[in-house]
């Protein structure tokens, strides 16, 4: 399995695929085809890109292409496969943080093409969106409030702590860290469709995966979502990505005309109160909490414990990064080691979603 051929080692025997033209200058070449080709309100990819700390432009990949593959190399979108999205623990079938990451990307992604956006930069932001999420989904945000000024927010988190080292362009952080409605806008017009594409994505799989665990059923879902947009989630994707896309073009701001942007705002009220508040969510919520809240008090009490490279001047802050990290099978783990935890108190159910 070394391959074939003698000076150039092809993957195959009968290899026969070969390059038209000039190969060299791809970069380039695709950033004028960008200028060409997108919204000239879009965002345009350009050498290196705008980053805190200056590099040299890549030679094959645009800037906002480098920015998506290392956050799809980071430590920190690989664990997002291990953090709660709506289940603690899923089975193969429900969405995690990651599969949620992907379905927001495929979403952007839809709505980039559509209206002439800049693919790459909806792609990489909304991979990345969710990197500041600890384990226990939103819970985690409630157990770190107390130990970080003006509390714990994942977007911010993730694009100024998580992702920092990455050196994304802050085009791309832009996007990740106001992506949630509760921040400020966007400042481009990618990311405001990563913020959209967010909303519609979890309202649709997150009502999916409570129906096929028999928490709710198609019956219960609003008239409305079901007149508008249906009760499936290939419908309703269709329907609010399509909607986006319409509204945006004719009318130039981002957004969705008023029938089914109030579909949608009615199926994530129904989230809220059938799945994400239901009293089983709300027990997972406070039991995430208090492990979050113990493991961190833990590790200020025992800094001798926590990883060197979490060992900064500002403990707490070194110590909510390092437990924010974790996914919920290591954080628990170490919530049985160093606190005593009975597994069996450990949250197995619903949990409150996006």
């Amino acid at each position: 399995m070394h391959g074939h051929g003698d000076e150039v080692v092809t993957a195959h025997e009968s290899s026969s695929a070969t390059l038209a033209g000039d190969g060299r200058r791809v970069r380039e070449r695709r950033e004028e085809a960008e200028r060409a080709l997108l919204d000239p309100n879009a965002t345009f990819a350009l050498g290196a890109g705008n980053r805190a700390r200056e590099e040299d432009p890549d030679p094959f990949r645009t800037c906002f292409e480098r920015d998506r593959d290392r956050i799809v190399h980071s430590a920190a979108f690989r664990r997002l496969a291990g953090k709660t999205q709506v289940v603690v623990y899923p089975t193969d079938h429900q969405r995690t943080r990651l599969t949620h990451a992907i379905e927001v990307a495929q979403c952007a992604v839809a709505m980039a093409r559509g209206l002439g956006a800049n693919v790459t930069l909806v792609d990489a932001m909304a991979l990345g969106h969710d990197c500041g999420h600890g384990p226990g989904g939103h819970a985690s945000e409630d157990a770190f409030d107390e130990f970080i000024a003006g509390g714990y927010d994942h977007g911010p988190w993730g694009a100024d702590v998580v992702l920092r080292d990455l050196n994304l362009c802050l085009e791309t952080l832009d996007g990740i860290r106001n992506h949630s409605w509760s921040r400020p806008a966007p400042a481009t017009l990618e990311g405001e469709l990563v913020s959209w594409a967010d909303r519609i994505a979890y309202c649709a799989h997150d009502l999916e995966d409570a129906i096929a665990a028999g928490i709710v059923n198609e019956a219960e879902v609003p008239e409305i979502v079901r007149e508008v947009a249906g009760t499936t989630r290939r419908r309703q994707l269709a329907t609010f990505i399509n909607a986006v896309i319409h509204t945006t073009s004719s009318g130039g701001v981002v957004g969705m005309d008023r029938v089914t942007g109030e579909a949608l705002g009615e199926l994530r009220r129904f989230n809220y109160e059938r799945i994400y508040t239901r009293p089983e969510s709300i027990q997972q919520s406070r039991t995430v909490v208090r492990v979050l809240r113990g493991l961190v008090e833990f590790y200020l009490e025992h800094p001798h414990i926590l990883p060197a490279d979490y060992r900064t001047e500002d403990a707490v802050r070194g110590a909510v990064t390092y437990v924010g990290g974790m996914t919920d099978r290591f954080a628990f783990d170490r919530a049985q080691e160093f606190l005593g935890w009975d597994p069996t108190q450990l949250p197995r159910g619903i949990g409150r979603g996006a």
